[in-house]
């Protein structure tokens, strides 16, 4: 039976803890911005006191799982791997296997340990023991990790938006768990397909995720949601997401990795538009010359079959005549004149040149990577669906249109449609640094 004293000190450490916590997560909130970058410095202060009082405390408590679990709790609110915490946790849940929350304290740090699948069975096991949306969520996160190969990875992928939907019915109002959801569902636009729709999903996830205010000045919020940005070519709001996760966690590098990596891609393709991919002129000349109307190949009598099997009649155009969406019943061709540089290969991009020297960029999703084309190949797209690319670097508005190919096997390169064996689910890592 717990006496009043011990019953007092379970409660003060318990709020210790909550308190810690509620002062990381809304130290932004209450100190602003400008205040980031002592936050770590700050919350590390904040837990060096908790910590202290909860040893003040220990003697009061008989409790010793409960215990265990609330120092193992405060030494886990960092994002790296604490050791202390999990010897904590591991104590925690041999003293009482029922205490769920310590199970979801021990999964994290083994996550942050990188050992996976002792991870997914914390969560597996809490949930066996009492569905909650901690569990869940997290669950969600390994689920995404688990996979000895491809099939499996896309099968594990799938089934953590399931998991991660289950997380945000049982709360509508956290935004943890929505985050994970748009997290699940943006690791689905990587390993299957690539689709349009998925980012849709994954942005619809964030913007409930960001109601919270909890979630509001949540850096990786903002910078896995730039990435979706990036990829549905968004490059504005894009930007601008890099530019929050920077001001949030200043000593995080990899946001200002991607804003600059990003700010170079867009400069060096408004570069090679405007100057026909920087070709020689008699190389020009000479690719000018070869562009002809037997460059369309199976689109040559006018007829196409989109990949939904329905037969269209195509119209050839120019570059110039393109209007912003898609063109229906369009087709334009010409030559290969630049690739632009990707780090990650997704999608891949490239400038094409028609026969009056007009240069437009294509960006083409779902192709293998090292399956791309060259410069010199002849390009011909059906419906192009075209978009005006707007982003303002160092005072120097960047303007130029661009055509999206989500399915490469529309396409016809070099007379020849595109073959299966250039098609492929992309791999690109989702940030969990602190999800």
């Amino acid at each position: 039976m717990i006496n009043d004293q011990e019953s007092d000190a379970l409660k003060t450490a318990e709020e210790n803890v909550s308190q810690l916590y509620e002062y990381r997560d809304t130290y932004i909130e209450i100190y602003g911005v400008d205040s980031c970058h002592k936050k770590k410095d700050d919350v590390e202060a904040k837990l060096k006191t908790t910590l202290a009082q909860l040893d003040h405390l220990q003697l009061s408590i008989d409790n010793k799982a409960v215990f265990f679990y609330l120092r193992g709790k405060a030494l886990n609110i960092t994002s790296t791997f604490d050791h202390h915490a999990e010897e904590c946790l591991s104590k925690a849940v041999k003293l009482d296997p029922n205490l769920i929350e310590a199970w979801n304290q021990l999964g994290e740090s083994y996550w942050k340990n990188h050992n996976i699948d002792a991870a997914a069975n914390c969560f597996t096991g809490a949930i066996s023991k009492c569905k909650n949306k901690v569990s869940l969520r997290n669950l969600s996160m390994v689920q995404r990790q688990l996979g000895k190969n491809y099939n499996e990875k896309v099968t594990n992928i799938r089934l953590s938006v399931d998991t991660a939907k289950e997380a945000v019915a049982m709360d509508l109002f956290d935004g943890h768990s929505w985050f994970v959801l748009g997290n699940a569902f943006l690791s689905v636009f990587f390993f299957a397909g690539q689709s349009p729709a998925a980012l849709k999903q994954c942005m619809s996830a964030y913007t409930r995720a960001e109601k919270d205010k909890k979630s509001l000045n949540n850096p990786d919020l903002h910078y896995n949601r730039a990435v979706a940005y990036k990829y549905q070519e968004d490059f504005t709001k894009a930007i601008d997401g890099y530019k929050q996760a920077m001001l949030l966690d200043p000593s995080w590098k990899e946001p200002w990795e991607e804003h600059q990596d990003l700010l170079h891609r867009l400069k060096y393709c408004d570069g090679m538009i405007k100057h026909s991919g920087h070709l020689k002129p008699k190389k020009l000349t000479n690719l000018l010359n070869q562009i002809k109307e037997s460059d369309l190949g199976p689109f040559l009598g006018g007829v196409y079959t989109s990949p939904l099997n329905k037969t269209i009649t195509l119209k050839c155009a120019l570059i110039k005549d393109l209007n912003l969406k898609r063109n229906d019943n369009t087709v334009i061709h010409g030559k290969v004149v630049a690739v632009i540089p990707v780090k990650d290969g997704v999608p891949f991009p490239f400038v094409i040149i028609d026969s009056t020297g007009k240069c437009i960029a294509v960006s083409v999703f779902n192709l293998a990577i090292g399956k791309g084309f060259i410069v010199g190949d002849s390009v011909a797209i059906p419906e192009p669906f075209v978009q005006l690319n707007e982003v303002t670097i160092e005072d120097e508005l960047i303007s130029f249109k661009s055509i999206r190919v989500d399915n490469p096997v529309v396409l016809v390169i070099n007379k020849r449609k595109v073959g299966k064996e250039r098609l492929a689910s992309s791999v690109l890592s989702v940030t969990n640094k602190c999800e």
